[in-house]
């Protein structure tokens, strides 16, 4: 087992720019040569649990149907339980398995040329801005971040990849399924005429939970039982309903301009589900007054509704298969093939670094990721505000300071509407890269 090291955002950042310049020329060489079809994929899982190790499997399946090399060559987490699933499932070598905090840094440094980031989200600005210094590709999955200091992080380093001209794929799969694509190709083309409201929602029960064991300290319990703690999953509004307002931004091809919300904690009460609520309602305020509901909940025993509805001034549509006119005559219907999008996903990143136009999802992915924090925010402090705000003054960092896997972390209280406050929410500060 390696040794686990303690790290914080900023020494993160401190050591990245330094990291870029030992391995940038090595990545991004191996990047130009798939270019040429001349060379294979050398793939690194980060984050070894069964999200990780599924992406690992589709990306596989994509490589064999598009008939390249691909192999998973090394593997990252903070637990070596996990290392050791993902190590016998995908035959990888001891030498190549690293774990503790600072593990996805070991995996970076070896000759993989492909990064799948699969932790809790938490880490996902530090592990993205690691990978493309170092000129990596990268899925990952989403959200991709947690906090409005997090968003910024990933658009910047989207931007880097950008000039690397590195691949990057998010893991919003319903822009990669054939059936939403066709069917927003046309709510962009006018069938439903100008978009004046939409609705989106994810509600349904209950997930899994960690419990704590006798001898885990905060830290690896936190981790372990991810889901229930903002710092880590940004709350289920943003860890899984990202998802649905991502169709939405898409459909509508904007961000919202502002947002007003409402949340609680009603069901999971219990020490185990951590800080994070069990129901949101957001009213989202696109440009031209488009006003868009989303719910979203997770309490046993209630109905569940996973979907997203866009309405137009000549009809409507679910965004993924079907548009109708306000009689609800059906105007046009997908009756086309619907391909495993979560392995399609992997086959367009593998394609378009191979034919040397890398696709690059990260600050729009980034930006869904801040709708759903933004409604969190609202929701948490009971307040209205503008994305502008969000965007460019919110200085929010939940990434704890110094984090060590035997750590003391104490449980953040839950928060309040009308006792969170935005003005607790400093500007962030002017910050170089690399300082």
């Amino acid at each position: 087992m390696r040794q686990d090291t303690g790290i914080s955002r900023r020494q993160f950042l401190q050591g990245s720019a330094a990291a870029a310049g030992t391995f940038a020329l090595g990545g991004l060489s191996a990047n130009l040569a798939f270019g040429k079809g001349s060379d294979a994929f050398k793939v690194g899982l980060i984050g070894c649990g069964g999200r990780g190790t599924g992406a690992a499997a589709d990306c596989l399946a994509a490589a064999a149907e598009l008939k390249v090399d691909l192999n998973i060559v090394a593997l990252a987490d903070a637990f070596a339980d996990r290392v050791k699933g993902a190590k016998d499932r995908f035959k990888v070598a001891d030498a190549r398995c690293f774990t503790g905090l600072d593990a996805y840094r070991k995996l970076i440094a070896t000759d993989v040329n492909l990064v799948i980031l699969a932790t809790p989200p938490g880490f996902r600005p530090l592990h993205f801005a690691e990978a493309v210094e170092a000129g990596k590709n990268v899925f990952m999955e989403k959200p991709v971040a947690v906090d409005p200091t997090g968003v910024r992080s990933v658009i910047e380093t989207s931007a880097l990849a950008d000039e690397k001209k590195l691949g990057v794929v998010a893991g919003t799969q319903r822009r990669h399924q054939a059936a939403y694509i066709e069917t927003i190709k046309r709510i962009h083309d006018g069938m439903i005429g100008e978009i004046v409201s939409a609705q989106c929602y994810w509600n349904q029960g209950g997930l899994w939970v960690h419990k704590r064991g006798p001898n885990e300290s905060d830290v690896a319990w936190q981790i372990r039982n991810w889901l229930y703690f903002v710092w880590l999953s940004g709350d289920h509004i943003v860890e899984q309903h990202v998802h649905n307002l991502d169709v939405i931004n898409w459909a509508v091809n904007a961000m919202p301009e502002r947002v007003v919300a409402m949340g609680g904690r009603q069901a999971r009460t219990a020490p185990e589900f951590g800080n994070i609520y069990d129901h949101f309602c957001v009213e989202f305020v696109y440009p031209k007054e488009c006003r868009t509901i989303s719910m979203c909940r997770q309490i046993d025993g209630a109905d569940n509704r996973v979907s997203e509805r866009v309405a137009g001034t000549k009809g409507v549509s679910d965004c993924c298969g079907t548009i109708k006119d306000h009689k609800d005559n059906v105007l046009w219907k997908y009756e086309g093939e619907n391909p495993n999008p979560y392995v399609v996903e992997h086959k367009d990143l593998l394609s378009s670094i191979r034919d040397g136009k890398p696709l690059n999802e990260g600050k729009r992915i980034a930006e869904s990721t801040m709708c759903a924090v933004m409604g969190r925010i609202s929701a948490y402090a009971g307040r209205e505000f503008a994305t502008e705000w969000a965007m460019k003054k919110c200085g929010l960092d939940l990434f704890p300071k110094d984090l060590k896997m035997d750590g003391q972390l104490p449980v953040e209280p839950v928060a309040r509407p009308g006792v969170t406050k935005l003005e607790d929410l400093k500007e962030p500060p002017k910050r170089k890269k690399g300082k």
